[in-house]
């Protein structure tokens, strides 16, 4: 805005009290591109304004405003009439605060914080007892404002902290002290209060008098009970109580020595139940020494689960808070922490499935809490509804971990299973027996060549398990219990099969179909009921339908026809997902993968358990959140795939549009038993013959005149080369006139790897053209072949822009030609001429070549089709549509981008025709293969729609029917691809309606579940009363009330995002 509209039309802000000006720079883009740059200076609300700002408009400006483009502007009005400042005041702009901005408030008050930090090191005046005045010694760091107490007042107000940290006053400082100091005692029984019947005697614990001494020998940092003469060398509050019994007590605050006295009735429990009651977990039973806080191995879990610290790393903190600067001197309790931490494990998971005895009859996976929002007959699915439905069908996702690997154990035998099999690792004796019955058959894959299948075979004589194989649900991710196997090793059959075998057979009664992802699905589905019927340990009901699919990141790296065949797009009543999801669940497994390589293998898979658990839970208590947020992108993403298919639809004939849909619905309903009818997706016009099938052709075909071994496969890399060549000089051709080091690195480096593999093969044609060599060099051969600065230069005058109405490519960015340099011919018989080549006796290796350039030169004119027809695609879905500037300039790069692949596979058809003529090809083939014409280059956006005057009445270049048969009408490629694009728009359309619908029958199964679990809680909590149990009957209640809540949150969130539909059953 120019400064003359601001005088007329609006009042700048001068210095107004309680605000601050600032000044924005604005940036906008005028309609020539040109970049335009503005300051426009806004009200900020001040606060903590001790004194009104000077009112007056000849106030001093700020030195932000010496310019005049910079300053504050007043109006006439205003200069003349300054009274009339108190006028309403302005309201102003509040912006949102950076992390700079807090850390420069900050700046300020640093020297003050500091100050005041210091200050605290020192004792208050007067030194006095902040409970009874007299003198006071002590200070607890943990009480809130560090409260100063007298040695009895410390005491006594511990009673119920007995783990916070204190200091001394030593008469100068303060000094890191303890309580067992001030003679602190903790009474166990009697609500804390010394036991009546105690007397002197025989007492629990270990016996009086014991001093010990620091572990010298290597690696050890704990301590021994000897007498030592070096105890002065110890800190105070790190020494033991002296000639008393004491326990040592690790909790949050450290490690702590505190005198224990039980309570000493006749009818007291034992020793480890009184500190068990008093949330203290004893290391052992018979006179215990050491104990754990609840607190503690609640925090170490917590840890463990959320930034997956182990137990060394762990512990070692807890010495660094007991002491910052002796923490060796600190008795080392490690291995007591991995045992409590295994047994604490198990009682947390026993208490929250309601498992009040080992007496009740345990099952597999029982301790393991499962998906919320996946169909479950009798869980949060009515078991008599028709589970025919799509919307019931279980989708799952198989896939193997290499991190989480296993060593081998020195004592295999000697273990201890607290819960095998009952969480999500499955049962170690039936999987062993397993493994030992199965023999592994090694199936060679008809699709590339995958690590999966590539390392089945793997071994690693150090390691006892390779990693890890797991199934789970493929639209939330939470993992199946009792199906995590082990690899011995590498991801083989037998370990997935089994796997899969478990997970299906969890909560799945009355499930007749399966949707299973798996990154090699092409290869596994295809004998697995045969290995289950062979197998006694498999079962999969063979009334369960299982549909093969393949992640949409993995099924890009299989051959072309796996696409169709197994992409989540094809798979009918998968919705929008992308069977990728248990990749993201094993980087929450490998935070703890590493800590597990040396553990025993119960102690590893009760840590994987509790992982995997807690992973299932977190999906829990947000499911609602997150089907929320799925359910509103599924709503706009079916809008715009219903008016995308429309707009496509309304271009189809209604006899194309009906023998689509029946072709369409044969190949859905028969890829259960041949996966090969979903090939209907891809174009299936006869293709003449690629460079690959050429080769193969001759590879496989004998050679009769003696020409050596290998010769196709060289010349094949040859022609590789000059595509390779000719496609980074285009490349060049069409950079900046300054590309970026990033951009030129990349094509040095490509160029390089070309110097390299243009070097190797001439040393290997000094194999095959030995003849053609000798008394020549470069210079004789050279003159058949044309440079590629050549070819580009002819291309450019053959490809022109867009033919329609609403622009050409002359419109987009203009491409500024780097300086060519010339590149040398290669030795291929083609550049030699045909008749040196049969001088020399090289007529097979001319044949060859001719044959290779036919399969090249169908490849280039095939790939030159796609790109034409994807320009008209972008011309009409993306030019036309561009309303703005922006867009405009995104849809034009775009096609400038599909420009740039045309003058490519332009380009290498040259050259390929050129090699033609000069290995005497014949008239028809080069009838066949003609040269390209600028108008050859022109397509029409009509041509694209079917009903269309121009499509019915034009006809299209010769190259548009070379890849059909001759007797083919070359409409009829455009109505192929136009069959593909209609057969893929409605199945976008289709997955993200499947996507709505399940979404919202996910909600209602949600909240079936939640419902479910309150019940099964409520049963539980009257049962429990009936026993007695009371403890266990309010801890079912407050369970009961958790899933209460979260039923609540659940039907709120419902009613807030679909206010039209009915709400949930209560």
């Amino acid at each position: 805005m120019a400064r003359r509209n601001l005088r007329k039309g609006m009042t700048m802000i001068g210095p107004t009290p309680g605000l601050r000006v600032k000044q924005l720079e604005v940036r906008t883009r005028k309609d020539s591109g040109r970049n335009r740059s503005r300051l426009v200076e806004v009200a900020i609300k001040q606060s903590n304004v001790t004194s009104p700002m000077r009112s007056s408009p000849l106030s001093t400006p700020s030195k932000h405003s010496r310019s005049p483009s910079k300053q504050h502007f007043w109006s006439v009005d205003d200069e003349t009439n300054v009274a009339d400042m108190a006028q309403p005041p302005i309201d102003p702009i509040r912006l949102p605060r950076t992390m700079n901005d807090y850390i420069r408030e900050w700046l300020r008050h640093k020297e003050d914080l500091l100050r005041i930090l210091l200050e605290m090191e020192a004792a208050p005046s007067p030194r006095n007892c902040t409970k009874c005045g007299k003198d006071g010694v002590y200070r607890c760091t943990d009480c809130m404002h560090q409260p100063l107490f007298c040695t009895d007042c410390c005491r006594i107000l511990h009673e119920a902290h007995p783990f916070h940290r204190i200091q001394q006053w030593t008469g100068e400082f303060f000094e890191d002290s303890a309580l067992h100091m001030t003679g602190f005692q903790l009474y166990l029984g009697h609500n804390g209060a010394p036991c009546p019947s105690a007397s002197p005697g025989p007492e629990h614990g270990p016996s009086e008098g014991q001093r010990y001494k620091m572990d010298t020998r290597a690696g050890g940092m704990g301590m021994v009970e000897e007498e030592w003469e070096d105890i002065d060398e110890v800190p105070l509050h790190l020494r033991p109580p002296a000639n008393s019994k004491y326990l040592t007590i690790i909790d949050v605050t450290g490690v702590h020595f505190v005198r224990v006295q039980p309570c000493q009735c006749l009818d007291a429990d034992s020793y480890h139940r009184q500190l068990f009651q008093a949330k203290l977990c004893a290391s052992t039973f018979e006179k215990p020494s050491t104990a754990f806080t609840f607190a503690v191995l609640d925090d170490f879990l917590r840890e463990n689960l959320e930034c997956g610290t182990s137990g060394m790393n762990y512990y070692s903190k807890l010495r660094r808070v007991t002491s910052n600067v002796f923490p060796h001197l600190v008795p080392n309790r490690y291995r007591e922490l991995l045992r409590l931490a295994r047994q604490w494990r198990v009682l947390k998971l026993l208490k929250w499935n309601a498992f009040q005895d080992e007496t009740e009859r345990s099952s597999p996976g029982d301790l393991a809490l499962f998906c919320a929002a996946c169909p479950q007959p009798g869980i949060n699915v009515d078991p008599d509804v028709d589970l025919d439905d799509w919307k019931y069908t279980r989708t799952v996702v198989m896939d193997g971990n290499f991190k989480a690997e296993h060593m081998h154990e020195k004592r295999p035998d000697d273990q201890v299973w607290l819960m095998d099999g009952r969480g999500f690792m499955v049962a170690h004796p039936p999987y062993q027996e397993y493994l030992q019955a199965t023999p592994h058959i090694t199936e060679k894959s008809a699709c590339h060549n995958h690590r999966a299948i590539s390392q089945a075979n793997v071994s690693r004589g150090k390691l006892s398990a390779t990693g890890i194989g797991a199934t789970a649900c493929a639209r939330h991710g939470c993992f199946y219990p009792h199906s995590v196997v082990d690899f011995q090793k590498g991801e083989r059959q037998l370990n997935m099969d089994y796997s899969l075998s478990n997970a299906l057979g969890y909560n799945m009664t009355g499930i007749k179909n399966v949707l299973c992802f798996y990154d090699i699905n092409c290869s596994y589905m295809k004998n697995l009921r045969k290995r289950v019927d062979n197998s006694p340990f498999l079962h999969i009901p063979s009334s369960l339908q299982i549909v093969p699919g393949i992640g949409i990141w993995h099924v890009h790296g299989h051959k072309q026809e796996c696409y169709a065949r197994y992409a989540p797009l094809f798979l009918r009543g998968s919705g929008w997902v992308d069977g990728e999801i248990i990749e993201t669940l094993w980087s929450i497994l490998n935070i703890v993968s590493a800590s597990t390589r040396g553990m025993s293998s119960p102690h590893r898979q009760e840590l994987l358990d509790f992982q995997m658990n807690d992973s299932n839970f977190m999906k829990m208590i947000r499911i609602v959140d997150s089907l929320s947020r799925k359910l509103k992108a599924a709503r706009a993403s079916v809008a715009m795939a219903r008016d995308a298919f429309t707009k496509l639809d309304e271009a189809v004939s209604s006899e194309n549009r009906q023998a689509w849909s029946i072709q369409e619905e044969s190949a859905l309903g028969g890829r259960v038993r041949d996966v090969s009818v979903m090939d209907i997706f891809e174009i299936q016009l006869k293709k003449a013959p690629t460079v690959r099938a050429v080769e193969l052709e001759l590879l496989e075909a004998p050679s009769q005149r003696g020409t050596r071994q290998g010769a196709a496969s060289w010349i094949t890399r040859g022609l590789g080369i000059e595509e390779s060549e000719i496609t980074l000089a285009i490349t060049r051709k069409d950079s900046s006139k300054y590309p970026s080091e990033t951009k030129r690195l990349a094509m040095a480096r490509r160029s390089d790897r070309l110097a390299v593999d243009r070097s190797r093969f001439i040393a290997d044609g000094q194999i095959y053209l030995a003849p053609l060599h000798q008394g020549t060099d470069a210079d004789d051969y050279s003159a058949g072949m044309t440079d590629v600065a050549h070819h580009m230069s002819a291309v450019d005058d053959v490809v022109s822009g867009e033919e329609d109405s609403e622009g050409s490519m002359d419109e987009a960015a203009d491409a500024v030609p780097l300086k060519m340099t010339k590149i040398a011919p290669l030795p291929l018989p083609s550049n030699f001429g045909i008749e040196r080549c049969r001088a020399a006796g090289a007529d097979e290796l001319v044949e060859m070549e001719l044959k290779l350039r036919i399969g090249q030169a169908n490849d280039a004119l095939h790939g030159l089709r796609i790109a034409l027809a994807d320009k008209a695609v972008a011309f009409r879905g993306v030019v036309r549509k561009a309303t703005s500037y922006s867009m405009r300039t995104r849809a034009w790069q775009m096609v400038n981008s599909i420009d740039i692949s045309v003058r490519q596979q332009a380009a290498i058809y040259k050259r390929c025709r050129e090699a033609m003529i000069a290995l005497g090809a014949d008239t028809d083939t080069l009838t066949r293969f003609q040269q390209l014409q600028k108008s050859h280059m022109a397509i029409h956006t009509a041509a694209f729609s079917q009903n269309a005057h121009d499509h019915r009445s034009s006809n299209l270049p010769w190259f548009w029917c070379m890849d059909i048969p001759r007797t083919t009408s070359s409409k009829n490629w455009l109505t192929e691809f136009y069959r593909i694009h209609w057969l893929r728009a409605k199945a976008v359309k289709d997955r993200w309606e499947e996507e709505e619908d399940l979404l919202m029958s996910e909600f209602h199964w949600t909240m079936n579940f939640f419902k479910f679990r309150a019940k099964k809680w409520n049963k539980k909590c009257l049962s429990f009363k009936a026993a007695g149990l009371h403890g266990a009957a309010c801890y079912a209640a407050r369970q009961k009330a958790v899933y209460d809540r979260l039923a609540e949150q659940g039907a709120s969130k419902w009613l807030n995002m679909s206010p039209e539909i009915q709400p949930l059953n209560q």
